[in-house]
């Protein structure tokens, strides 16, 4: 039977579900890009989107996937040989590893933490070692998507602070912004690296550099090569609301109407919905007697949960259970938790019926495919929304 009736359930932590409001948003025709209309639109979304990384610097925007603006803050800020400081979080942190190795920088990589996230003392006294200061930036996972674990950035920064360390610090927000509470400028991050397609609820194609002033003063001197990702040409360009190439209009016209929904939700109550959906996930987890990747002393993700199976069972086969018979889409296990754990997407567009309905679908999952585990996990998560409805609708109102 090739037909399924009702609406896909997609939960993996992203591409997340695109709003009918964005999509239709999107759905118009094509632009002349060079016209004065467009450049209009277009300063008045550079300047929205200030408001959502908190920074009153320029955002630049790109056509790519994340993937692009982790390449940009390197090559608009660095030198070929320059040392830069990462910490072994999960397999983004590896991705962007490699791809620093490829474009000739020498990469520290510190700890094993797919559990804890970031070990600040670790990295402040590997800063603290670095007295000539070859160390040029600190690159962190803000929230590590594989293993649904958040590090601590205020944290890194008060501990590049108290080290007297002059490197940039360098920010990957892709599966937080829009979710959880980041300050591009409170925490003086130099290079806020972002993605369209997650808490922003919009398709992948677009990506994101906050800059600070000490990173747009360090471009100056940067010899790493650069084209089409190049600051400069970017900057010069967007003061007039153009772009040095052919910008994703179309996304664009989806990024303005999802940053209306984020501020008419407002910021504060759209990571207060993520963060109470999140706790109601793990209530069920516990309820189940599985555990989450996220150890204690851990932070816990507010956009995702990675769920760890019972040994002896694949993961892969239970998401495999779950497409066919309730045509949900789980989030596998990347890297070395291939096969081990199974990812519950809970960002972007979503609500207390749709996690539910999620939860319901993991739990047959389970029955289904024998994997050992207690009944009841739904009934705890309604049971945790219920016991916080009330204080959640009176911030609300509040708001």
């Amino acid at each position: 039977m090739s037909f399924k009736s009702g609406r896909h359930f997609l939960q993996i932590p992203g591409p997340t579900n695109i709003p009918d409001r964005v999509l239709r948003a999107i759905d118009q025709p094509t632009v002349d890009h060079r016209g004065p209309d467009f450049a209009e639109f277009a300063l008045g979304v550079l300047d929205r989107l200030k408001k959502v990384f908190k920074t009153t610097n320029p955002v630049i925007v790109y056509p790519s996937s994340g993937t692009g603006a982790w390449e940009a803050a390197l090559v608009n800020t660095l030198s070929p040989g320059d040392k830069v400081l990462m910490f072994e979080t999960g397999q983004f942190m590896y991705l962007w590893r490699d791809l620093a190795n490829r474009m000739g920088l020498e990469t520290i990589v510190e700890g094993d933490e797919w559990n804890t996230g970031v070990v600040i003392e670790n990295a402040k006294a590997t800063l603290e070692k670095d007295t000539n200061h070859e160390i040029k930036a600190v690159c962190m996972v803000h929230n590590e998507t594989a293993t649904g674990v958040v590090s601590d950035v205020e944290a890194m920064r008060k501990a590049m602070d108290e080290a007297g360390h002059p490197a940039l610090l360098m920010v990957d927000t892709i599966s937080s912004l829009g979710s959880m509470d980041y300050r591009h400028d409170e925490w003086r991050v130099d290079v806020t690296i972002a993605g369209s397609q997650k808490g922003l609820m919009l398709p992948a194609g677009l990506s994101f550099n906050a800059m600070s002033d000490k990173a747009l003063e360090a471009n100056k001197t940067a010899k790493m090569p650069r084209a089409y990702w190049d600051w400069q040409e970017m900057l010069k360009n967007n003061a007039n609301g153009f772009f040095p190439y052919t910008p994703a209009a179309n996304l664009m016209f989806g990024l303005d109407e999802a940053m209306d929904m984020l501020f008419e939700e407002g910021l504060d109550h759209v990571f207060a919905r993520h963060q109470r959906l999140a706790e109601a996930t793990r209530t069920a987890v516990q309820a189940w007697g599985m555990a989450t990747v996220c150890s204690q002393g851990g932070i816990p993700s507010p956009s995702i949960t990675a769920v760890e199976m019972p040994d002896g069972h694949d993961a892969e086969a239970l998401r495999k259970i779950v497409l066919d018979r309730f045509d949900m889409s789980l989030g596998t296990g990347l890297a070395r938790l291939n096969g081990k754990v199974f990812r519950i997407g809970h960002l972007g567009s979503f609500n207390e019926l749709m996690l539910l309905g999620t939860l319901a679908g993991v739990e047959m999952g389970l029955q289904i495919a024998g994997v050992p585990h207690n009944k009841g996990g739904v009934n705890a998560a309604m049971t945790f929304l219920e016991d916080t409805d009330r204080a959640y609708s009176a911030q609300s109102a509040a708001e």
